[in-house]
């Protein structure tokens, strides 16, 4: 297993360490703890927390255009 860097692999949230996008697309796979940058779409993650993290999500994405 190759060594974590800070600010591509993952980055701090306050006190919190934030996986990457980036990390989890080198895993290959969603570890369904509904990680904040999943780019698998939650995809092992139980419902009915997935259908929520997907509405967080994709409110967020709505709410980055609409400001730009």
């Amino acid at each position: 297993m190759k060594k974590m860097a800070e600010g591509i692999d993952y980055y701090y949230d306050g006190n919190n360490l934030v996986l990457t996008a980036h990390y989890h697309l080198e895993r290959g796979y969603c570890c369904g703890l509904g990680c904040r940058h999943c780019p698998y779409r939650y995809e092992n993650v139980p419902e009915p927390r997935r259908t929520l993290l997907l509405k967080e999500q994709k409110d967020a994405d709505q709410k980055k255009q609409s400001a730009s």
